[in-house]
This record gives C-alpha cells, structure tokens and sequence, in this order.
C-alpha cells in the first residue's frame, strides 16, 4: 500500500520541525512498512537499509512508511491531515561525486514537465510556446506540436548560455534513480564536468523534460541544434529537415552548421562550440541545488 493521499493537496507552506513536519507526506518509492508508534518512526528508517525518508499515518493504529532514494525536503507535499508526519533521515541530495554522463538534444517538443501535475503538490509547470518561440501559453493543456494536430513547442528562451567561462546554466531532461518525474521536474542540478575539454567547468540546469530514452544518471541537454532524437517537432516549427539540422542524434558537427538553424535559438547553438568547446557527450558528477532565480524565471516553474 502507497502511503500517499490521493486528490487536490492544498497549496500551503510546510513547517518543519528539523527533518521532520506535520500534514506531510512523500510519494511512492516504499521500501518497506512496520506497525509503529509516530515517534519511533524515524529512527525504525535509520536503522533500516536504504531508508532515507518515511511517513507515518494512523493507518491500523499506527504505520511508518519507510521509503528510498534520493530525496530532499522540498519534495515533500502538504496534506490535509494533521496526525500524518514525514521526515528525512538528512536532505539528502545526491552527493558530490555521484558519477553521471550527459547527451545532448533538441527535438522543439513541448517538455514533459510542461504538463499540468507534474511537480507534485505544486501549482506549476514549465511554459511551452506557440510555434514562433515566443507568445506562451497561459495555460499547460496544449498540445504538443510533436503531435500531428499539436500546436505548443519548446520556448527560444529555454537554451544555454554561459555566465562566466567558468559557469554556466540550462536546461536538460534527466532520470534520477529512486526519483519519478514527479519529483524531479522543475528541480535543479548542479553538473561538475570530468573530462576533457570541459573539466574543471560547471553548469547549473534545471529539469525540464524526462525523456523515454534516457538512462540511469544521465543528463540530455538541451541545445539547440544538438539533435532531434526520436521526435522531431523542430520541422513543424521551422521547417527543418527530415532527421532536424545535422544527424538526427548529435545535431551538427560545426559551428559554421549552426548558421542552418533560426535566428531566434542560433546562440544556444553556438554555445555548444564555445563555451561547450565542441565536448561530445561528457561526463560529470552531480549534486541537487536550489534553482537560480535567471532559471526558474525562464521557465515559471518552481518547487
């Protein structure tokens, strides 16, 4: 049995109490259950393998939901229950050092967080845009223009750019293990590079997308001219080849080929020969960090 409540959550502010707090509670990824008291249940998951986060109901006189994987306090939901409490065992955003790879891609879609109810609790979602990139809509219900009849596409201002030579921010599909898209979308990551040409160099990227081709620890960012991959809205849109602008996985191979793409997203072409320094699918570690404001502003989206 899911601990979680069904139905609308109130949208209200949870007060924590340390790691714990009341009239909350996690979703899904149960790692097991026990008959307990409310205040046995955080140290029943410290004590349990693999438990970072539970919840406690009053289900048969008193269950503690113990739950796995990464997980950080804003991924709680607020509940209209007072006696139900969750917890952390700490925030635990993935440590420094948790090893992942990136791609690249840009298929024009309308991003699967885009949708309403994909950031759980949470009356947001990222904007979409009509098919000139700008006018966006007021509303998550459009259709993606990667459908026949769809009309919503990925907004021009969803592309890189560098801060500093060092630093730069974005946005990416991911799949966190032991995280739905429910958890990740709209959530930020912090992407330290480890090989070359791009060690040394970070880039901060918000979660915008999911991605059915998208591994465990892999981050695909989103670039213009960096590739349709399996859908191509970029020819509805603008009118681009069959495969979008170079190989339908990797985009172009050039500089010079960015010139192919339209005006509006050309710069997030070019960061990728710049700033990016041409680096083909790089490696990286990464760790979960507050989303900067230049982001969540892009998007509207926030936890």
């Amino acid at each position: 049995m899911m601990s979680c409540t069904s139905g609308h959550h109130e949208k209200r502010q949870i007060h924590w109490n340390g790691n714990w707090a009341h009239a909350c509670d996690f979703s899904d990824n149960d790692l097991s259950n026990a008959q307990i008291r409310g205040e046995d249940c955080e140290p029943r998951c410290e004590s349990t393998p693999g438990c970072t986060h539970f919840t406690w109901t009053t289900y048969l006189n008193g269950t503690c939901w113990m739950k796995q994987g990464s997980i950080i306090k804003d991924n709680a939901y607020p509940t209209n229950d007072q006696s139900m409490v969750c917890g952390v065992i700490r925030d635990s955003k993935p440590t420094p050092g948790v090893s992942g790879r990136t791609t690249r891609y840009w298929d024009c879609c309308k991003p699967s967080c885009s949708w309403a109810g994909k950031v759980r609790g949470r009356d947001t979602y990222v904007k979409s845009c009509r098919s000139n990139g700008y006018d966006v809509f007021d509303h998550p219900n459009a259709a993606s223009g990667c459908n026949s009849d769809g009309e919503a596409f990925t907004c021009n201002n969803q592309q890189p750019w560098a801060v500093n030579d060092g630093l730069a921010y974005g946005f990416a599909a991911a799949h966190i293990p032991g995280l739905s898209e429910q958890d990740t979308c709209c959530t930020c990551y912090k992407l330290d590079f480890t090989s070359d040409p791009l060690r040394g160099k970070t880039m901060i990227v918000q979660i915008t997308n999911s991605g059915s081709d998208v591994g465990a620890h892999q981050f695909d960012l989103q670039i213009p001219g960096g590739g349709v991959g399996i859908f191509n809205g970029c020819q509805p849109q603008w009118n681009a080849p069959d495969n979008g602008w170079g190989e339908r996985y990797g985009g172009v191979r050039s500089r010079d080929e960015c010139y192919a793409l339209p005006e509006q997203i050309r710069n997030g072409c070019f960061f990728r020969f710049d700033w990016f320094r041409g680096a083909d699918n790089p490696t990286m570690t990464y760790s979960q960090v507050d989303c900067p404001q230049e982001l969540k502003s892009i998007t509207d989206c926030h936890r």
